[in-house]
């Protein structure tokens, strides 16, 4: 390292540090940085093709990463290199990560620093920023559940702490009293945007007060302060958990990532930041007292550049990933085969729709210890439907937790949970509050295990659906912005034995699902169910009544509709199917019964455009086109947003259409 062009600026304080540690800290923070030189001159050979430079900011990466238990978990940004090779991830399989190669952590999936690695106990960020808040307070109320005295640090700048997800998460944290450390890289800039344009308090460390935590503000360019304040914070709440704000103080001496550039940046104002340099001054203090010699130097730096040239000539090496779909595919869910559990016994009670759905969730509370169930209101009051009431005298306030208002945040501690081994079920007080959450679900859930293999065993109930009038943000079916993502599953039952054999089939899964509860369902239809425990097949449609006329497709209300108008229409004889599950979708279920019946119809409560029906449309065209007597008919409600007063919302629901359009087809 050249140091002749700067004079120390950072004052150290060894206390507490023996030489040998000294070293220890100034090889691992050297490391980094020859990394560091090393890619910024691979990106100008061309040989990779993106870098987000974390020069200038080792000292609070490796500081963080040094300071905290190698088994507690660590989620950084984009720019915390030094995290990972302190933890000891091997520089072939990073390098193979930022090549795009197999033995890198996503197989090619995702870039850079978009990923987790759980042997080394690190959870990487999405593009989004924020949403690893939220995760963090999942793994430590895991950590509290199981008294495991762990903490765990999170990282945002102060950009992404712009962000909902960063009120959400210290939130959470500071009314569970979870044991996280939030840490915030105050570098002064969010791409090009200065912090006067991001934030009009002076300081981070007076949000603090907002949410009744402690702060600590550190110069993060000093990995000593850095080391020793980290390791009070989590020894302390190891000890009596709750969260801590934490602000570096630090500089970003390069771009956003290397593209953007640093035009924007006042001139001399990087001059001035390169006397803070966390690099260059501790090893200039190390040779002040000492500790460090040339020869140790010239040592290190070499062992270093000896690991980064092994590490590359192995990722460029290996062969580019050759596009296999077999496994493209089977990697959008962590591997599970269902096994369907039988009642145990023949007894069966008379239950409601939401009976069913209380049941089969308190009997899965019952199955499995680690399950907890989180939501507004969920707790003592029994949530807004009443499903949870009476489970915080079972199972306690541990396992049964009212949230604050804030979607995000619960869903990403629901991942936090999984991450942790734990299983999670997150109500959604109404399905149109999903809004809220919907990044967490779609980015996160979703994705997890085809990004990197970490499966995400949550639960999200959904009560939906209209004919209730409630109004546009009470009544909207939004099933469809679900089914057109990849790694969720969608289920959605009829009737009240599905729903409790499903919903503890969800349960059970370790992939994330979306369960589905129509409102008017709730305590409109009864029925005899088992008493016993039991799971019920996802993925599979049934039949409702079978027939020869035609076929009709659809799911949730929309299967009481169809029974009420063939009920109507005895000379109609219908194959009515109930979905059940939207995705995966049974499809050989509905190819079967088209080809039987030459004529099919689908209908569901959504709207008409983007609906469900119209991929079911499309795939019955492609596959059953030959058996088709007849044009594939929709019916849906209206493209409009449900209304309130009931003849408005009785038009935009499509009974009477479907009536009509039921017989019109049986005509065809």
């Amino acid at each position: 390292m050249e140091n002749l062009k700067i004079k120390r600026s950072i004052q150290f304080d060894r206390e507490g540090f023996e030489d040998q540690e000294l070293l220890t800290i100034y090889k691992t923070i050297l490391k980094p940085r020859l990394i560091e030189e090393k890619m910024l001159i691979l990106l100008r050979q061309g040989k990779i093709t993106k870098w987000f430079s974390g020069w200038g900011q080792e000292g609070i990466s490796v500081g963080a990463a040094y300071a905290m238990n190698p088994e507690e978990f660590i989620l950084p940004m984009h720019r915390n290199l030094g995290i990972f090779t302190t933890r000891g991830i091997p520089l072939n399989r990073l390098f193979a990560q930022f090549q795009g190669k197999m033995s890198g952590f996503t197989k090619g999936r995702d870039r850079s620093f978009h990923f987790g690695a759980k042997d080394y106990n690190i959870v990487g960020m999405i593009s989004h920023l924020g949403p690893q808040l939220g995760i963090a307070d999942g793994i430590a109320l895991a950590s509290k559940l199981n008294d495991k005295k762990q903490a765990t640090i999170v990282f945002s700048g102060d950009g992404g702490a712009s962000e909902g997800d960063f009120h959400e998460a210290l939130n959470v944290a500071a009314v569970w009293e979870l044991p996280v450390i939030f840490a915030i890289e105050n570098n002064c800039w969010g791409l090009s945007t200065p912090s006067n344009e991001q934030f009009r308090c002076k300081q981070f460390i007076d949000k603090g007060i907002g949410y009744g935590m402690d702060a600590f503000q550190v110069d993060g360019n000093n990995i000593l302060e850095v080391i020793r304040t980290i390791r009070k914070i989590a020894d302390s709440i190891r000890q009596k958990p709750r969260p801590f704000l934490l602000e570096c103080m630090t500089f970003r001496m390069r771009g956003h990532e290397e593209a953007s550039g640093t035009k924007y940046y006042p001139e001399g104002l990087q001059d001035e930041w390169t006397k803070k340099d966390p690099v260059l001054n501790f090893e200039l203090y190390l040779e002040e007292i000492g500790v460090l010699t040339e020869e140790i130097k010239a040592s290190y730096t070499q062992a270093i550049k000896d690991e980064i040239q092994a590490g590359l000539d192995t990722a460029f090496a290996e062969s580019p990933i050759d596009a296999n779909l077999e496994r493209e595919l089977n990697d959008v869910y962590a591997p599970f085969t269902q096994q369907i559990i039988a009642p145990a016994s023949p007894d069966k009670t008379d239950k409601r729709f939401i009976d069913a759905i209380s049941d089969g969730l308190k009997q899965s509370m019952e199955k499995y210890p680690e399950l907890v169930i989180m939501g507004q209101d969920v707790a003592e009051y029994g949530g807004v439907f009443k499903v949870t009431e009476g489970f915080v005298e079972q199972f306690g306030k541990g396992r049964v937790r009212n949230t604050p208002l804030c979607e995000s945040a619960i869903v990403g501690t629901g991942l936090g949970l999984s991450i942790s081994g734990m299983k999670a079920v997150v109500e959604m007080q109404f399905a149109d509050f999903v809004t809220c959450g919907f990044n967490q679900i779609i980015n996160n859930l979703a994705k997890i295990h085809w990004r990197w293999g970490q499966n995400a065993d949550v639960v999200v109930r959904m009560p939906t659906g209209a004919n209730t009038a409630a109004g546009p943000f009470h009544s909207q079916s939004n099933e469809a912005w679900f089914f057109h993502t990849p790694g969720l599953k969608v289920v959605y039952p009829a009737f009240p034995g599905d729903a409790k054999g499903l919903l503890a089939a969800a349960i059970e899964d370790p992939n994330p699902v979306l369960f589905f509860e129509h409102k008017f369902l709730y305590r409109s239809i009864r029925e005899d169910i088992h008493d016993d425990y039991y799971t019920s097949e996802i993925g599979k449609a049934g039949y409702v009544r079978r027939g020869e006329d035609l076929t009709i497709v659809t799911y949730g209300l929309g299967v009481h509709w169809a029974m009420e108008v063939l009920d109507a229409h005895p000379e109609i004889s219908a194959d009515l199917i109930d979905l059940k599950t939207l995705l995966p979708l049974d499809t050989a279920t509905i190819f079967e019964s088209v080809r039987n019946t030459g004529k099919v119809i689908v209908v569901h409560e959504d709207c008409m455009t983007g609906g469900i029906g119209g991929e079911i449309a499309s795939l019955i065209n492609e596959n059953c086109f030959d058996s088709l007597d007849a044009p594939v008919k929709r019916v849906a409600s209206l493209d409009t947003p449900v209304p309130f007063a009931i003849p408005l919302e009785q038009q935009f629901l499509p009974l009477e259409r479907f009536k009509q359009a039921l017989v019109e087809l049986y005509q065809f």
